[in-house]
C-alpha cells in the first residue's frame, strides 16, 4: 500500500482537532446565549414568538456579539481551554455591556417588551462594538 501524501496525512490528523475545538466553540455559542437569556430579565424566546422585533434584534445582537470574540478566541487558540476561558470572558462581557446600555437608557428590558427597536438596535451596535475589540484583543 502506498503511502499517503503529506497533505492527506495532515488532513487525518487534523480533521479531530478541528472537529473538537469547532464542536466547543459552537457549544459554547449556544451555552453563553442560553446563559444570557436566562440572566436577562425579559424573556426573548417568548417575545419574539409572539413577534417581538426588538427582542429578535437584542438576541441577534447577542449571537453575533458572542460569535466573533469566540471565532478569534478560535483562530488563535492552541487548546480547547484556552477557547473556554475567553468563552467565559466573551459572556461576561456581552452581559456587562447590556447593563452599560440599560444604564445609559434606562429600562432597556421594559423597551425591549414593549418592541422598542430603537432601543434594540443600539444594544446590538453596542455589543458588535464591544465584540469587535474583545476579539482584536485576543488576538
Amino acid at each position: 500500500m502506498p503511502t499517503p501524501s503529506p497533505e492527506i496525512q495532515a488532513f487525518a490528523t487534523g480533521f479531530p482537532v478541528f472537529l473538537l475545538h469547532a464542536g466547543v466553540t459552537v457549544a459554547i455559542l449556544f451555552a453563553a446565549a442560553a446563559l444570557y437569556v436566562l440572566l436577562t430579565p425579559h424573556r426573548e424566546i417568548s417575545l419574539i414568538r409572539q413577534g417581538n422585533s426588538a427582542a429578535a434584534l437584542s438576541l441577534g445582537g447577542v449571537l453575533i456579539g458572542l460569535a466573533i470574540p469566540l471565532a478569534a478566541s478560535l483562530k488563535a487558540s492552541t487548546n480547547v481551554i484556552e477557547i473556554g476561558l475567553w468563552g467565559a470572558v466573551t459572556v461576561v462581557v456581552q452581559l456587562l455591556v447590556f447593563r452599560l446600555v440599560d444604564m445609559i437608557l434606562r429600562g432597556l428590558p421594559k423597551r425591549i417588551q414593549e418592541g422598542e427597536t430603537a432601543a434594540a438596535a443600539l444594544l446590538v451596535g453596542a455589543k458588535i462594538a464591544t465584540a469587535l475589540v474583545v476579539a482584536a484583543a485576543r488576538s
